[in-house]
């Protein structure tokens, strides 16, 4: 392996324990707001996508990512903010589903096939389908009502399962 590419695994190595501070059980990367890593002669340069144009923790989430890149001594870097094509939550990774769903959040279902291959596709959309069934993280039935459409974030909404009583948290589809 050439001192490129070990430069390049060695910072997303260090991306993937960069949590997201709106959700702190998962990484920037098991979200799939770090899309690239590319090594320059003056540095690295860390391409997120935010999961909404208007995300509030954006500017906090180049910060933590370049003080870890920092401070794991791999030198320059910059982050560079890509909007298209716009983050889907289909970009969660599987391990990051499980992470949320074992912090007590319910990960959102898979949108589309095109989403899942990270291929480009037109802009929808995506409201709540009629007689959608999300299952509550803690014990798994699908029992369960909207409180709010909007939760702590403007990316989650707020359930409460019927059969625990407990609330729990959606992440969107997007």
């Amino acid at each position: 392996m050439n001192a490129l590419a070990s430069r390049v695994d060695a910072a997303w190595a260090v991306l993937h324990t960069v949590l997201d501070p709106e959700v702190p059980a998962v990484s920037v990367c098991d979200l799939g707001i770090v899309r690239e890593v590319i090594e320059h002669d003056d540095g690295l340069e860390i391409v997120l996508t935010p999961t909404y144009s208007g995300c509030p923790a954006t500017e906090a989430i180049e910060h933590d990512v370049l003080a870890a890149i920092e401070n794991a001594g791999l030198g320059r870097a910059r982050a560079t903010l890509r909007r298209a094509p716009a983050w889907s939550s289909d970009w969660i990774s599987d391990e990051g589903r499980a992470k949320l769903k074992a912090y007590g959040i319910a990960p959102p279902a898979h949108l589309t096939p095109e989403a899942a291959a990270n291929t480009a596709m037109p802009i929808k959309l995506f409201g709540r389908i009629a007689g959608e069934r999300i299952a509550c993280p803690r014990c798994a039935s699908e029992r369960t009502e909207r409180l709010s459409a909007f939760g702590s974030t403007a990316c989650k909404a707020l359930y409460r399962c019927m059969a625990c009583r407990e609330p729990f948290e959606h992440f969107k589809p997007i």
